[in-house]
């Protein structure tokens, strides 16, 4: 590995950036040395190699009309991107690589020796495209240079400076488009299902390390001092997770919010410097799947809900499995009491199937109570 290869690898794993990489077709190289030098756990997510057709197609959910294209490549970053949200720590920049070449191999090609590379955060898109001179190099040779790109690509993601040290020819400049995207554009991406949710950090407590995240959901129209208070008592009970209050915009059984409406929600955390997720996810085990490892903050009613047979088309044993599969995630409940039906409940006063029991940790009535909620708000607000 030459120096400045080093030198850059290492500034990538100090930057506090994690990254999901799908490649195919070249770029070999650039994982290597990612993952040779000292602080790859903290950066490298996820790696994925998907050569043949049935894998890239089930990677996409689609078949690709080309392999070796723009699309491809920045269909397989956002792919990764929506991956890497998922995995990522709690409070860390996130990004998705897609990788996809064709370069010199066994045989000769018809076509041009090429590779796209795509980098995909919350905020931009960016891609290079760069056509090689066929017989210049041999398939390591090209490999190597297709390997310095996506590096590159990486530190440029990351916010890293770094110059590529390579002998591309003048034909062979690199091709570059880039996509911003504004506040807007990204609550619409994830309100469309083509990203899966919008972090907003506001707390001053990002700097922390967490093993997972604690998260509050709620529609918080409007958010009020039980919200808060909840989600405090929760975290004490959870110290290693970074407390985060989380909106989805689709609804299960209304319209979803709307830019604005979010946007007005949101606020309210900004305010504060509380964090909010705006997530596409309005079922729990949707949301287990979003964010694994999580402890959910719910009150008695939802509990209830979440283990009686009635909402999973009367079946026991689909609630049953449906659970289980968010208790496999690393998933749990931290209940809080609340009033149903004008009677104050907290988890003891609940029947929980014995193989669920242990995903449901209770917050006591002398740890929390307000009988408060946003409908009595609303209501005394009037119209």
């Amino acid at each position: 590995m030459e120096n400045w290869v080093r030198a850059v690898v290492e500034a990538i794993h100090s930057s506090r950036a994690q990254a999901v990489i799908y490649l195919a077709g070249g770029a070999s190289q650039a994982l290597g040395w990612l993952l040779s030098v000292p602080g790859a756990s903290g950066t490298v997510l996820e790696v994925v190699v998907p050569y043949s057709r049935a894998s890239m197609a089930q990677l996409l959910g689609k078949m690709p009309l080309q392999f070796t294209s723009k699309q491809a490549s920045e269909d397989m970053a956002l792919a990764a991107f929506n991956r890497a949200l998922k995995l990522s720590g709690p409070g860390l920049q996130v990004m998705g690589v897609g990788f996809t070449g064709s370069l010199a191999s066994s045989r000769p090609k018809h076509g041009e020796h090429r590779f796209y590379v795509s980098t995909r955060t919350q905020i931009c898109l960016r891609t290079s495209h760069i056509t090689l001179s066929k017989g210049l190099r041999s398939r390591e040779e090209e490999d190597k240079v297709s390997s310095y790109f996506l590096l590159k690509a990486i530190a440029d993601a990351c916010r890293v400076s770094a110059t590529i040290q390579s002998d591309v020819q003048e034909s062979e400049i690199p091709k570059e488009s880039v996509e911003q995207f504004d506040e807007d554009q990204e609550l619409q991406q994830v309100i469309d299902g083509q990203v899966c949710m919008k972090v907003y950090h506001f707390s001053d407590s990002m700097e922390k390390n967490f093993n997972r995240k604690i998260i509050l959901p709620g529609s918080f129209n409007p958010l009020h001092g039980g919200h808060l208070r909840l989600l405090e008592v929760a975290s004490s009970m959870c110290d290693d997770g970074l407390p985060c209050f989380e909106i989805s915009a689709i609804n299960a059984d209304k319209p979803p919010l709307s830019i604005a409406e979010i946007k007005h929600r949101v606020e309210q955390f900004r305010k504060l410097g509380k964090n909010v997720i705006i997530s596409n996810q309005p079922y729990f085990y949707k949301k287990a799947e979003l964010f694994p490892g999580s402890a959910f903050v719910i009150g008695a009613d939802t509990a209830a809900r979440l283990v009686n047979p009635k909402y999973y088309g009367g079946d026991y044993n689909r609630m049953l499995e449906i659970l289980l599969e968010c208790k496999n995630t690393g998933t749990a409940f931290l209940v809080g009491g609340r009033n149903i039906e004008g009677v104050f409940k907290v988890l003891e006063d609940l029947d929980i199937p014995g193989e669920l029991r242990d995903m449901f940790i209770s917050i006591t009535e002398e740890k929390f109570r307000m009988d408060i909620s946003s409908t009595d708000i609303r209501k005394k607000q009037g119209p």
